[in-house]
């Protein structure tokens, strides 16, 4: 029997569930900036797989009778291990005509492919889609496409997002995904990357999307960027400034590549960071 994928954290008057969508192994020559044996010896050190194994997770919002995606997942795009966000959300109840929006962090295929069906329909048939402007300007833009050497990344964002067409808005940086939730603008892993800041009753949490693919390397040495960033540089210098901005302000955060079940904090630790997992509290 699969451990239940699902977990549940209050944020004041909303409640913020973490539906796993599977894992991949990744390889270290993924990580820019860092070598191979120092990032080997990192996840030696924390007792991780080496290669590292990277989760793939989405997040759902219920405010009020509302529920809400940050993320999709994988769906059927990474083949029957994966898209598991489908068969959490049913275990919890949740129909796909129960999810009236989706924020989304960036246009990646393990971030987007849960939005369609095989037939290219759309897999939520009441939601909208919200984004930074920036991400559906990049990726919809049939020049950038032409001009790609790796058109793969255009293909996947045009053929989730297509079902959506008329259903799509977008935000700057700061904008409002709906009440209560705002946008955070990461740009470096993609053009229009953003978390989502979720405030309530005086707590809050953000969702910060892909600032970290690897924690047993990238929290120590954020520094390593990932070859499929679209900016590395840029990347880097979102990631330096989140990172301080959490364990500055010790905001509580959630990542879709955090080890499930994804929340917790950052901690300074010498010339890095440490992340410290959430300690578990019962949601009645």
């Amino acid at each position: 029997m699969l451990n239940p994928g699902n977990y549940h954290r209050q944020i004041g008057d909303i409640t913020v569930t973490a539906l796993n969508d599977g894992a991949f192994e990744a390889q270290t020559a993924y990580l820019q900036g860092v070598p191979a044996a120092k990032a080997e010896a990192l996840l030696q050190a924390t007792f991780r797989a080496v290669p590292p194994r990277i989760t793939i997770s989405a997040f759902m919002l219920t405010i009020g009778g509302q529920r809400i995606l940050v993320d999709s997942g994988s769906g059927t795009a990474f083949g029957p291990d994966h898209g598991r966000l489908r068969t959490n959300l049913a275990a919890l109840g949740v129909a796909t005509t129960d999810i009236s929006r989706v924020l989304v962090t960036h246009a990646h295929i393990d971030h987007v492919s849960g939005l369609v069906t095989p037939e290219g329909t759309a897999y939520f048939p009441n939601a909208d889609i919200v984004m930074h402007e920036a991400e559906r300007g990049f990726w919809l833009n049939a020049a950038n496409e032409a001009a790609a050497a790796d058109k793969s990344g255009f293909v996947t964002a045009r053929t989730a997002l297509a079902p959506y067409a008329e259903r799509i808005s977008t935000v700057k940086d700061g904008g409002e995904g709906i009440a209560g939730v705002t946008a955070v603008h990461l740009p470096g892993h993609t053009p229009g990357h953003s978390g989502w800041m979720i405030s309530s009753g005086g707590d809050s949490l953000l969702i910060w999307g892909d600032v970290v693919h690897v924690p047993g390397v990238q929290f120590a040495r954020p520094e390593a960027g990932m070859g499929f960033d679209t900016d590395i540089e840029l990347g880097r210098k979102s990631r330096a400034r989140i990172l301080d901005r959490a364990a500055t302000d010790r905001l509580l955060v959630a990542g879709m590549h955090l080890d499930f079940p994804c929340f917790g904090h950052v901690a300074r630790a010498g010339t890095g960071y440490a992340f410290v997992p959430d300690v578990w509290t019962p949601v009645a």
